[in-house]
């Protein structure tokens, strides 16, 4: 029996209530018992994070994914775990998703907490929580009313990192500014040791050009997407860390999965895009210092299938509809790169918000490569949300023919749309609330049977 104060205890079963009753009133709501826990104990997560192992998983782009495929994977290997499987990744509903799974009673088995956490609240949580392992995916540009540039994401990390100094890292080492950390930390690397383009010129665009160090510009022996890749500075002889562990071989990319070598062993993932190889290479890395073996990963990443907007696919009047997340120019680009390896008639559908969740500036859309899409067969293009018309001059200005927009200027229009297109395949490219708040619309409709 675990021994907690009055406190702790009052504070437990109250979250534990509204938890029951926001799944029975709203079918979900992941934040506010969190909250409310929170405001009767502020020290309540250190209580009940009590007995865990626990994996932390941050970075810009690849979180949820990377998350749902490590906890697969210790799934899959008959252990004990929770996840915060909605992506409610702030302190509350980090500590909501503890306190629902909170038993009164003592457990002598080993159980593994595998939760995301946003880039800002790491500090919040490791103030708290001392995890196990803390893996970091990539910085990117994201939200920058709300972050600022990566270099302020870095230092948010860091300051986590920092109050945890035991914890295991699990870094890509492809991301140059997550190299030569003064850290106590142990630190492990993943990325690509494998040339996917001959392209060795960093875009414009990009967001970490130039050298920690030194601040020259970098040079690449090849580069993967956006910054990563294979870098070095020529001027002061930073470069990328030796890997732990290594992409070998991409045999096949396709529109449903990739065929990859990591370490010398075959894995078929079950998601597209170069991004997607990324996040398993991230959960590999964590399955194998975990100890799990070789087939339990295999099984878990031929197996986890996207979900909750994240390259889900649904049947909407017998066409497959694809809602894939796009938040800032890094992971928009990997998310159009997937579209044309889509080599079936497709339609496409672009949703662009811009309330707080989605950073109220919209300029980024400046930044990513829409022009790609003027080279796709894209037999209708629509376009809804709150900034539909910020969306609409930015394909027009790629080049997409507008003789083929349709302006959504709700989703009930969007819908019908959608059940209208001639072709039976259409991707739907949603930023954060727009994703959510559409998903909702379609549970509604009966089209989604689960919300969270």
């Amino acid at each position: 029996m675990f021994k907690i104060n009055i406190k702790s205890f009052i504070s437990i079963i109250t979250s534990k209530a509204i938890i029951k009753l926001s799944k029975f009133l709203f079918k979900g709501g992941s934040n506010f018992p969190g909250r409310v826990a929170l405001k009767i104990d502020k020290n309540i997560l250190s209580t009940v994070s009590k007995g865990y192992e626990v994996i932390l998983i941050t970075g810009t782009n690849g979180k949820t994914t990377t998350t749902s495929m490590i906890y697969n994977m210790v799934k899959e290997a008959s252990k004990n775990s929770i996840t915060n499987s909605t992506g409610a990744n702030m302190l509350p509903g980090i500590t909501a998703c503890f306190v629902e799974n909170y038993k009164f009673k003592s457990s002598k088995d080993k159980i593994y907490a595998v939760i995301e956490v946003d880039e800002a609240n790491l500090p919040l949580v490791t103030e708290y929580i001392k995890p196990k392992v803390i893996t970091v995916t990539n910085l990117f540009r994201d939200q920058l009313d709300r972050y600022g540039e990566v270099y302020t994401t870095l230092n948010k990390i860091l300051d986590g990192i920092k109050k945890s100094s035991d914890s295991a890292l699990i870094l890509n080492g492809d991301e140059s500014l997550l190299g030569d950390l003064d850290l106590e930390n142990k630190i492990l690397y993943y990325g690509f040791d494998y040339e996917i383009s001959s392209n060795k010129q960093i875009d414009i665009n990009a967001d970490a050009k130039f050298c920690k160090r030194c601040k020259s510009p970098y040079n690449y022996n090849y580069i993967t997407y956006n910054h990563l890749g294979s870098f070095y500075c020529s001027e002061c002889g930073y470069k990328r860390p030796e890997l732990d562990y290594s992409v070998d071989n991409i045999i096949e990319q396709t529109a449903s999965g990739s065929l990859v070598y990591f370490n010398g062993n075959e894995y078929y993932i079950n998601q597209p895009g170069t991004y997607n190889i990324y996040n398993a290479l991230c959960a590999y890395s964590v399955a194998k210092f975990l100890g799990l073996e070789n087939s339990i990963i295999f099984n878990a990443l031929k197996s986890t299938s996207s979900s909750f907007g994240r390259q889900e696919t649904l049947n909407i009047e017998s066409k497959q509809v694809k809602i894939i997340l796009v938040k800032n120019p890094a992971g928009f680009d990997e998310a159009i790169n997937t579209l044309t390896f889509d080599t079936k008639a497709i339609s496409a559908a672009f949703i662009l918000n811009d309330n707080y969740a989605d950073g109220r500036d919209v300029s980024w859309i400046w930044d990513v490569n829409f022009e790609k899409l003027s080279s796709i067969d894209i037999n209708k293009v629509m376009v809804s949300g709150i900034r539909l018309y910020d969306m609409a001059v930015r394909l027009k200005v790629a080049g997409l023919n507008q003789q083929k927009f349709i302006l959504c200027d709700n989703y009930e229009i969007l819908l019908n749309q959608i059940k209208d297109c001639e072709t039976e395949y259409i991707y739907v490219l949603a930023t954060y609330t727009a994703m959510i708040n559409y998903r909702k619309f379609l549970h509604s409709k009966g089209y989604i049977k689960k919300l969270w």
